[in-house]
């Protein structure tokens, strides 16, 4: 049913007719989208989508989440249904949105208001491209100086991990096939430091490299995988342990294919 028919209806008096119960169904199913799309634990979206349908009165919900699918039931109503996330990232607003959101429903907020909070949110716009790469540029400074490097080496720093950055994002946009832009990123990082090194004032080539490369690290990918191994969830936790090492190994394999050619 499309939104416009859905905000028509609303709650019941007496009863939750089968409008409703599709309402609170696009809800739900469109809150763990967004929450997985954004980077949430799997545990974490299951259970923000079970409470959703428990407090406008859904009992019986059966969610399945991994790091690609989502599986919503509803049995007593006889609906569910199957999605799969083709793209995912690090969007921690849109998590923090939708908590709050679950926790508006768990005081009381009316489905339509729920609907039109969700379309906010799902519109949300990711930062600016140049304030990402900006980003990535004062990370591996400061990484830099965390790591005891000396102020001769910050500009290299900073300019590698920026371009890291927007190698990463750039092969994003035209292509779905991950780890290489990660591996390039990094290549060109370890190609930058040697070169700055060896023609330059630069002096650690080893410290150079490891702040530079800090922003492409899946900090946040490991820690989830962590999480959820400890939460009892093996599956997603594996799959997303095999890709943060994935992605490691292809910031390792970029970093030594330039040392391999000194």
């Amino acid at each position: 049913m499309p939104v416009e028919e859905l905000e028509k209806v609303d709650k019941p008096d007496d009863s939750l007719d089968d409008r409703f119960v599709r309402k609170v169904f696009y809800v739900c199913l469109n809150s763990g989208k967004i929450l997985l799309e954004s980077g949430a634990e799997t545990y974490r979206i299951e259970d923000t989508m079970v409470r959703m349908a428990n407090n406008y009165g859904i009992d019986n919900v059966q969610v399945f989440v991994t790091t690609t699918v989502i599986i919503l039931s509803m049995n007593d109503y006889s609906l569910s249904q199957t999605i799969r996330i083709e793209e995912r990232a690090n969007n921690l607003e849109k998590v923090v949105n939708i908590n709050d959101l679950s926790r508006q429903i768990t005081r009381g907020l009316p489905i339509k208001d729920a609907i039109k909070s969700i379309e906010n949110i799902h519109e949300t716009k990711m930062f600016p491209f140049w304030l990402v790469i900006t980003a990535g540029a004062i990370v591996s400074a400061m990484f830099l100086l965390l790591f005891d490097g000396v102020p001769s080496d910050l500009p290299i720093a900073a300019f590698g991990g920026a371009v890291g950055v927007l190698i990463t994002e750039s092969i994003q946009r035209y292509t779905r096939i991950k780890f290489f832009n990660e591996f390039f990123a990094a290549f060109f990082i370890a190609l930058s430091a040697v070169l700055y090194v060896e023609f330059g004032p630069g002096s650690q080539l080893e410290t150079i490299i490891i702040a530079a490369v800090m922003p492409l690290v899946p900090g946040v990918l490991i820690t989830n995988a962590i999480r959820e191994m400890i939460r009892g969830h093996i599956l997603a936790g594996t799959m997303k342990g095999a890709e943060a090492s994935l992605t490691a190994i292809a910031i390792g394999a970029g970093v030594g294919l330039v040392f391999m050619m000194m």
